[in-house]
This record gives structure tokens, sequence and C-alpha cells, in this order.
């Protein structure tokens, strides 16, 4: 149902913990444009509320009785699709994988939940409702009726949507050296799909600029690392990538790799608010390696890492984004094309494949 332009975002607050539900409550309705219309402290009570009110945007805890917000999400996502917000206060790894699973089940985003004086968090939650409240949301089926990983291993590769172009083939040739990617709304179940269609001989390391709320950074690594045969971490300052490491930048902190392949960590200038920035990423691989990198911009709002995607083009190096049909949110991807920094647009289900090929040059 589609919100009426200039109508208020109409929120439910799903939480356990009356202090933490009374919290949320009065943060959204003090802001403007929103109006909290129902409340639950279940993943029940989420499910009937949304089903019976068809909110713009639900805002859950996953840690519930009953029914945990994991579960409410699929079966939210499976019979009345709408924008989720995951607000979780643990971060231990548990609740984590909790969140991360929410947001491969059809969550869109997950903030921490605020204290009484957290004025920051306060006004996160508040933008992201209001960001999240817009995203427009698809059925999320049940797991029995997707293709299984065997079929999909058996399937063969897809070929590229668009023509290679002369510089594209020239690039294939190339002993690829490093792929980065940039990703934000839905980064984290898109980078799940890619991660844990790598082969585990991977010959190149990845690095990786996820934009999520500060903390949750070194939780989605670890989940990541359990859905992939490849390892996946935090990058560290002075590390040196090794073939088949998948590295996410930390948080608040841009990464870039030198002239000598090392990483480097550094607290410069934030790109429209956002640390790390994707832009710093491609620039370092577009200045150290060129035509020897590969970047790839995924589902995300915003342009960020369009201007270091445009910069590695020029360099040479092969770079490739999302389509619209697949993305969460079809932004970085869009403004990438827009501004022609982009060789080839692929669905979620051609971007695997195409970095094993475009890797595949140098283990020969």
């Amino acid at each position: 149902m589609l919100k009426a332009k200039g109508s208020p975002i109409r929120a439910i607050v799903v939480d356990d913990s009356p202090t933490a539900q009374k919290l949320l409550v009065t943060i959204l309705q003090k802001a403007e444009g929103i109006q909290v219309v129902g409340v639950g402290a279940d993943g029940e009570e989420a499910v009937r509320l949304t089903k019976r009110l068809r909110p713009d945007v639900v805002t859950m805890d996953v840690r519930m009785p009953k029914m945990d917000g994991l579960e409410a999400t699929r079966r939210i996502m499976r019979g009345t699709p709408t924008p989720i917000v995951v607000v979780t206060a643990d971060l231990m790894q548990a609740d984590m994988n909790l969140t991360f699973e929410a947001l491969r089940a059809g969550a869109l985003t997950a903030v921490g939940k605020p204290g009484l004086a957290d004025t920051e968090t306060c006004e996160k939650i508040i933008r992201t409702v209001k960001l999240m409240a817009e995203v427009p949301v698809v059925h999320h089926w049940d797991r029995r009726e997707w293709r299984p990983p065997e079929a999909l291993e058996a399937s063969p590769p897809p070929a590229f949507p668009t023509q290679a172009t002369p510089l594209a083939e020239k690039r294939a040739e190339e002993n690829v050296h490093m792929v980065g990617i940039a990703s934000s709304t839905g980064g984290p179940a898109t980078l799940a799909k890619i991660l844990g269609r790598l082969p585990a001989d991977l010959a190149v390391p990845i690095l990786i600029v996820q934009h999520v709320t500060n903390g949750f950074v070194a939780g989605l690594a670890e989940w990541l690392d359990g859905v992939t045969p490849l390892h996946v971490g935090l990058a560290s300052h002075g590390e040196t990538p090794r073939a088949g490491s998948i590295l996410l930048a930390p948080d608040d902190y841009h990464v870039r790799v030198n002239a000598k392949g090392i990483i480097e960590l550094y607290k410069g200038t934030p790109y429209k608010g956002l640390r790390p920035s994707a832009n710093d990423l491609f620039h370092s691989l577009a200045r150290t390696y060129g035509p020897q990198a590969v970047g790839v911009v995924l589902t995300g709002m915003g342009d960020d890492g369009v201007e270091g995607l445009l910069a590695l083009r020029q360099a040479g190096g092969l770079t490739l984004a999302q389509d619209e049909q697949s993305c969460v949110v079809y932004g970085m991807p869009r403004e990438a094309v827009a501004r022609d920094a982009v060789d080839q647009v692929l669905s979620l289900d051609q971007i695997a494949p195409a970095l094993e090929r475009a890797t595949n040059s140098k283990k020969a």
C-alpha cells in the first residue's frame, strides 16, 4: 500500500521491553511526520498488527518471547511485505546472527537501541525510519520454494547481459589482483548470497565497504564468515590481503590499499557523513592496481563509491553494478550507471560467476 503524499509515516513499534518500547514510541511520536499506530511486545503481535494496520514501517527487536524477530520478519515478508527496521541492544554474536538472518529474510536495516540521553542514536532511528518507510519491498517466499544450492551450482554460469566493449575485453585479459565491493541498504543479505557462491580457492582478496550502524560490522563479518567457504574478517592497518580473504572496513575508518598492496586505515573526512566511504577504497584500487582490479557497486541509497568507481574504470579496471530488479534500493548502482562508471550491469545471480570468471586468469 502506497503512503499518500504529505501524510505522516505510520509506524508500528514491537519490543518486549516496556522501557524500550515506551522510549521508541516517544522518540517517534515527537518526530515530525511520524505517527505510531500500533505497539506490540512479541513477534506474534508484530505479524497480527502488520496485517491489520498495514503500516508504512515496523521497528522490531529480534530477541522476543513467543516468536522472535527473525520468524516475525519471515512471516511479515511472506504475507504483508512491509519495511522492517531491526532495533536491537545486544551486540552478542548470537543476537547479531539473529539480526543478520532477519536482514536476509527481508528486514531492511538494523540500528542500536538508544539510551535515555543518547541524542545521536535517537536522531539516527528517526532518520532510518523515515528513509526505510519509502523503500518498496516485495514478498520473500518460504525457503522450501527456493532452488537448492546444488541446483544453482549445476546450472551453467549466466552470460553477461550487456555486450563486452573492446575495453572490457582487454580488461578480461588482465590478471586481477584485487576486488573491491561497495554496498549499503540491503547489502548484508546481498553479500551473503554473492560470497556464499564464490569458490573456496578464489585467487584474489576482496575488500568490502558495507554501510552499517557502528557496533554491527564485527558481527556482520562473523555472520558472513559462516555463509561462505572463504574467511571473512575485519581489515587491519598494515595488513597485506591474502588470496581468498574477504575483509570488511571497520567502524569509522576509511580503508585503502597503498602502492605496496598494504591496507591503510585512516580517519579522513567523511563522504556525506559516511566513514568508511567506498570512494576511498575504489580510488586506491585505481591508483595501485588499475586494470588489475575489479570494482562492484551493490544495492544501497545515495551515491557513495561512484566517484571512486569512475576513477577505477578510467584506470582500466573492470567495474560492475547490480541491476535494478535485484536491488533492495537502486540508488548507488543507478548513480554509477548514470555517471558512466560501469562496464556491465548484472543481476544478483550473475555477480558471483562474473567475479569468478574475472579472477580465473590469475590461476592460469
